[in-house]
């Protein structure tokens, strides 16, 4: 009987660009992972200032979306789940929430401020391209890495939201998951074509940042479906 196909298996793994080894990948992932873990933890520690909740709450709601995307990630590819086995990650999210906890309030309890919004981008578009080289990097096709890029990049905010008791981000038309599969697609299409990662990630990083911050400026929204006459319902 032949053997069970593993998406992690050596001998299945979708090489790297020719100019960078994988082994560079993961190094690359490791050194910028904290950065995209610390603004993505910061968007949750703001939720909870935002709602005047304690510091418990606070450094729950950092943990949970810093980590909650990574997460469903790796265990949707049979990898280690990543923040179990670093060190760092906890420090990094209860660093941002005690960064939040120890600024002035009116910095973030305002309901016309958009910082939160705007962390959330940042890390939404550098979180949707980390998923996607790590999965990339494990062996994952492409189309499904970029995928995996999507869930890294938005299940931390869904999470937030839901347990913030508040619309999910994914249920509002504003664009959200289009900027995260926007960056994924782009760092999954520069791996195919065999371009240097550390030009095609910036690039992709940007891009769903760019994408996710003309949303915010402009009230960039998705048509929803079906008519829309007032006579619906």
């Amino acid at each position: 009987m032949p053997a069970a196909f593993s998406p992690i298996s050596p001998s299945l793994t979708l090489p790297a660009p020719p100019d960078l080894p994988a082994s560079e990948v993961f190094a690359l992932i490791a050194a910028l992972d904290p950065a995209g873990i610390a603004v993505t933890a910061l968007s949750g520690a703001l939720l909870a200032a935002r709602m005047r909740q304690t510091f418990v709450t606070m450094a729950f709601f950092a943990v949970v979306t810093g980590v909650g995307g990574g997460t469903v990630r790796d265990l949707l590819i049979g990898a280690p789940v990543f923040w179990v086995h670093n060190a760092w990650t906890a420090p990094v999210c209860l660093g941002a929430a005690l960064i939040v906890w120890f600024s002035p309030a009116r910095w973030w309890q305002g309901e016309g401020t958009k910082v939160i919004e705007w962390a959330d981008a940042a890390g939404l578009g550098a979180y949707a391209v980390l998923g996607t080289a790590k999965a990339l990097a494990l062996g994952v096709a492409p189309v499904p890495a970029a995928l995996m890029g999507v869930i890294t990049g938005c299940v931390g905010g869904v999470i937030r939201d839901v347990i913030a008791g508040r619309p999910s981000i994914i249920m509002r038309p504003e664009l959200y998951v289009t900027p995260a599969a926007l960056a994924a697609a782009i760092s999954a299409g520069g791996h195919m074509a065999g371009f240097a990662n550390v030009v095609v990630w910036p690039m992709a990083a940007l891009a769903g940042f760019g994408l996710r911050g003309a949303a915010i400026h402009w009230q960039l929204r998705l048509p929803g479906y079906g008519p829309q006459d007032k006579g619906d319902t």
